[in-house]
Parts: C-alpha cells; structure tokens; sequence
C-alpha cells in the first residue's frame, strides 16, 4: 500500500470516528427526544442504548483497521500480534449484528413500527454477521500466511547455516 493510500485512509477513519462522536452525541439525543413523537417513548433507553453500542462496535472497528495499517507501514502486519486486532474486529461485527437482532427485538411489538421494517433489521444483522464471517476467513487467510513467512524464515536460517 502507498503513501498516498494510507494517507486517504487515515483521512476517512478520522472523519468517521469524528462523525461518530457527532452521533453518539447530538444524534442519539434527537433521536431520543424524537420517540416521544413517533410513539415509542417506552422503548427510548433500549433503542439509544443499542444505538450507542453499535456506534462503539464501529468505532472499536476502526481503531483497529488503524492499528493494522500502522503495523503494515511497519512491516510487522505478518506477526502473531495482529491477530488481536482481527479477533477484536471480528467480535465487534458480531456484537453489531446481535444489537441490530435486538434493536428488531425491542421494535417488534405494537403497531409503531411497520413489520417490513423488523424483516429488514433482521436483513442488516444478517449482512453484518455475512461481514464477521468474512473477516474470520480472512484471519485464517492471515494466519496461513504468519505460517509461510516463519517457515521462510527459519530455512533461510538453515540456509544461511548451509553457506
């Protein structure tokens, strides 16, 4: 990866870790004082709690992606180490798919909330669980490669030995 691609990358996950904090904030409090209107004032707390929570799985997502972007500038992405970021990766996708589970959970019952609405909440949590999945292939993917870049190094050794 280039300079200059890191560098955009780095530009989008501070904007988004910005934006995030904005709606964490403001967002979650309109959000809040907006229930009252459409009628779900008794499901205020779960649905900004659960808001709240998917916003830090994002955030926990891209504090990650920036650690393993930091360890790949350094050439150490192929080390045991970057695994925790992966597993961490993959445990916030799968904690966002169970609150959007939840969120479709908590909005269900009553006649507020249209059930085509709860079908595609169902959808979303089954996408981003499709996105946990994917991730775990690509740890695997990691790990195969961890293991070929330790074994090119100890018969480098050996082969050093040699001569």
């Amino acid at each position: 990866m280039g300079k200059l691609t890191v560098l955009a990358l780095r530009v989008v996950i501070v904007a988004l870790l910005a934006g995030s904090v904005g709606v964490q904030t403001v967002m979650a409090t309109l959000l809040a004082a907006d229930m009252d209107e459409a009628g779900l004032a008794d499901r205020r707390v779960p649905v900004v709690v659960i808001v709240v929570l998917g916003v830090v799985a994002a955030q926990t997502v891209l504090v990650c992606v920036w650690r393993l972007v930091t360890m790949m500038r350094r050439g150490t992405v192929f080390s045991p180490a970057s695994f925790r970021y992966v597993d961490v990766v993959i445990g916030a996708f799968t904690a966002a798919a169970l609150l959007v589970c939840v969120l479709g959970a908590v909005l269900a019952p009553g006649e507020e909330v249209a059930p085509g609405v709860v079908l595609l909440l169902g959808g979303v949590a089954l996408g981003v669980f499709a996105v946990a999945l994917i991730v775990l292939v690509l740890r695997m993917l990691l790990a195969q490669a961890v293991a070929r870049d330790v074994e090119a190094s100890q018969m480098q050794a050996e082969l050093d030995e040699v001569i």
